[in-house]
């Protein structure tokens, strides 16, 4: 009886942005590929583009044929050397402070620089960030570690998602920058309503702009090493959790991350979430599920949990979850503690959307602001 309370309370939840969800068609995404993989000949990624510029043909056909051959082999180069794929090149930051009246509320400034991955539109190129430095309820005792996090909202948030957090964070001494993902808020171009391109039906346009934002990531960590600040960890929700997972399976700099919702596999919650119904009608008839958990291997914790080992870290779940399946954040979980890795657990007794909602955001702010204070 409980579980089809908050079963029928996320379907009302998620209904409320319905109108806005858009079925895109299914795209491989072929010019969004860069570097062709290591170890391939030109021959043998293809051998010209123009036969496989099409991406609505019948599965069978020899373009289609082509072009999945083609992005599969770009994976797999991907998939041997993820270090270089997730690392971006130095950069300079612009730091902009506050008016008056916007510090009284604890917010420092904002920090803004050029993406780690360029992409086809302007807006999305330059990373936006809002400052929050500790001002702590009790004053640290001397010789006391510099702590700062950079925190990740979930999909489609706007642009005050997690500010709360940020502020809880600062009472307990841990410096925050809150990133805008891409294609989020000061970083969405006109032509969108939704933050769509960081989730679609687009193969390796998904692929490439979950890399840019773990870039971006990786950018503002160096940036609060930079200030001093010497541990750093991330917290990350929903998208932000898997995002957040990749970043600090490839920066050695974080030391702790508190992930809010968590699955293994990229691909298996875009096909059974309940939030991305629309974006799995894209993919029906083009690949299966089975196709696309392997072609998104390179955004899927799964692939790199040999990479965690030492990284303080804490799953947070919601029993009634329909967007984040249950069973694949139970999969994730018992996997990492069958490794014997440092994982902490906590469940919240709701669903994905109802987690927003009191009581339960007051106490899913509690685990992820009381894990960090902890253990940075």
């Amino acid at each position: 009886m409980i579980r089809d309370y908050f079963h029928r309370w996320e379907q009302e939840l998620a209904s409320v942005s319905q109108a806005e969800r858009t079925v895109r068609p299914f795209e491989w995404g072929e010019d969004w590929l860069d570097d062709k993989p290591k170890g391939l000949s030109l021959q043998d990624t293809v051998t010209s583009r123009d036969t496989v510029t099409c991406s609505d043909e019948p599965l069978g056909s020899s373009n289609v044929t082509a072009s999945s051959k083609r992005v599969s082999q770009w994976v797999d180069g991907v998939m041997q050397n993820s270090d270089a794929f997730f690392t971006p090149d130095p950069t300079r930051y612009t730091f902009t402070a506050a008016p008056d009246s916007v510090r009284a509320s604890g917010e420092e400034g904002v920090l803004t620089f050029p993406s780690g991955q360029t992409t086809p539109h302007l807006e999305n190129n330059t990373v936006v960030c809002r400052y929050f430095p500790p001002n702590p309820l009790r004053k640290p005792k001397p010789g006391s570690p510099r702590r700062a996090v950079v925190v990740m909202a979930q999909w489609n948030s706007d642009a005050e998602g997690h500010i709360g957090l940020c502020k809880i964070l600062q009472r307990l001494g841990i410096a925050s920058l809150r990133i805008s993902l891409p294609y989020h808020d000061a970083r969405r171009p006109p032509e969108l309503i939704r933050a769509d391109y960081i989730v679609s039906s687009n193969v390796v346009r998904t692929l490439q702009v979950c890399r840019q934002a773990v870039r971006d990531i990786r950018l503002a960590l160096w940036w609060l090493r930079d200030q001093g600040y010497d541990r750093l960890g991330l917290l990350g929700t929903s998208l932000g959790s898997c995002l957040s997972f990749l970043t600090t399976c490839h920066e050695p700099l974080v030391k702790a991350q508190a992930l809010n919702h968590v699955s293994p596999y990229f691909g298996d919650v875009v096909w059974r979430g309940l939030s991305t119904e629309h974006v799995r009608q894209g993919f029906e008839g083009h690949v299966s599920e089975d196709e696309l958990r392997d072609l998104w291997r390179p955004i899927s914790p799964w692939s790199f949990l040999d990479r965690l080992h030492d990284k303080k870290t804490l799953m947070v779940y919601a029993l009634y979850d329909l967007t984040f399946p249950v069973d694949l954040s139970v999969k994730l979980i018992r996997e990492i503690q069958r490794r014997r890795y440092p994982l902490q657990v906590r469940v919240l007794p709701c669903g994905h959307y109802s987690t927003g909602s009191t009581p339960y955001k007051y106490l899913d702010a509690w685990y992820l602001c009381r894990f960090l204070a902890r253990e940075l």
